[in-house]
């Protein structure tokens, strides 16, 4: 991550009414922002109280308004959040436009199920996505073509690129020019030596692939927007292995293309069917990730049920009225565990014993 407190470049020409930038980096509490005005001119801002009181989150991607820059030192205080076109929670970035889903054909070798579910979850973003294939020249032209033609089963139109040989980078850069691109994928598929290629000057750390798990080691800490040359950005994100079925299992089937294109083309009998034993169900069939489609049905099932058995929020909850009449749940504290005994209470405990030892001995003497 670049040192969000580095000296820059003064900028004093710049006007200081309405100055806008994005958030390109978040460390701590502070914000290094990118100028609108000037792409070159980063300023390193924290965000205003009243932002902190409202529970304002300030997010990678965010376009911000800023108040009182310091051309001197290059800092700046956020007063405003921009509202967001879109919002991603993991990672946490705004505003993008691509998920740009990175994946090798080998070393490690692509698992189709691993594959489907980074799809179902990338669909379920609502971003445009683009699946991009790496280490293509560890294949042959006849097991590239083979891929090809599955994934357009799938209704994907993959990018097959190689980061070392140089294939098919140019193309990908093409799609991405100008967009807010959130880099995602497993660990080990070579996402920051793609993002390397990308953006030459950009620093990242590569790592890689153990022999025996065929995984990548995670090399990505943090999200981090990086400037494409010739416009556009893109965040690079933590690498993970297996992302979460936390969608609702009526939205399932449509973040699979082959279900769109099978209801597109027909209904089924029931509204609310899930596509597994309901009578004359359009999607339920022979294509090949229809048992994939079941497997996550069930994760998303059984993920909603965990969910459903947890204890009510409102039981931890209090209602709090503030002196300008506005109210708010906080949440309760558990009275062993935080509070203190009242001084009465503990002069009645020791009355209620003193008073029991005394009852004691009087029934002792009277035997």
């Amino acid at each position: 991550m670049k040192d969000l407190g580095q000296e820059l470049p003064s900028k004093s020409h710049i006007s200081n009414s309405n100055l806008l930038g994005t958030v390109v980096a978040v460390q701590a509490n502070f914000y290094q922002v990118q100028l609108e005005s000037d792409k070159t001119q980063f300023l390193l801002c924290t965000r205003r109280t009243r932002l902190k009181k409202i529970g304002q989150k300030v997010m990678v991607g965010d376009r911000v308004l800023i108040e009182e820059p310091d051309w001197q030192d290059n800092r700046g205080a956020i007063a405003q959040v921009l509202p967001r076109t879109t919002e991603l929670q993991r990672p946490p970035v705004a505003n993008a436009d691509i998920i740009l889903l990175v994946f090798a054909v080998e070393e490690p070798t692509l698992d189709p199920w691993q594959l489907s579910r980074f799809l179902t979850k990338a669909e379920s973003t609502s971003l445009q996505l683009c699946l991009c294939l790496n280490k293509c020249d560890l294949i042959t032209t006849a097991q590239q073509k083979q891929w090809q033609q599955r994934l357009e089963q799938w209704g994907y139109d993959a990018s097959y690129v190689s980061v070392t040989k140089q294939i098919g980078v140019n193309n990908l850069w093409e799609r991405l020019k100008g967009k807010i691109t959130v880099v995602a994928g497993p660990s080990g598929v070579g996402k920051s030596s793609l993002i390397k290629t990308l953006i030459p000057t950009v620093d990242l750390k590569v790592g890689k692939v153990s022999g025996k798990l065929q995984r990548g080691r995670h090399t990505t800490r943090h999200v981090e927007l990086f400037e494409l040359p010739g416009g556009g950005l893109l965040a690079d994100s933590p690498g993970f292995n297996q992302p979460d079925l936390d969608c609702v299992p009526g939205d399932l089937a449509q973040y699979f293309p082959e279900v769109r294109e099978r209801l597109s083309q027909g209904a089924c009998q029931f509204s609310n069917c899930l596509h597994r034993d309901e009578p004359n169900c359009v999607v339920r069939g022979d294509w090949e990730r229809y048992e994939y489609y079941l497997d996550f049905l069930d994760k998303a099932i059984a993920y909603q049920e965990t969910l459903q058995k947890q204890p009510d929020r409102e039981s931890n909850l209090k209602l709090k009225v503030k002196r300008s009449g506005k109210s708010q749940y906080e949440p309760k504290l558990q009275t062993k565990k935080y509070r203190r005994t009242s001084r009465k209470t503990r002069h009645q405990n020791l009355q209620d014993i003193y008073d029991t030892q005394l009852q004691e001995e009087i029934e002792d003497s009277n035997a």
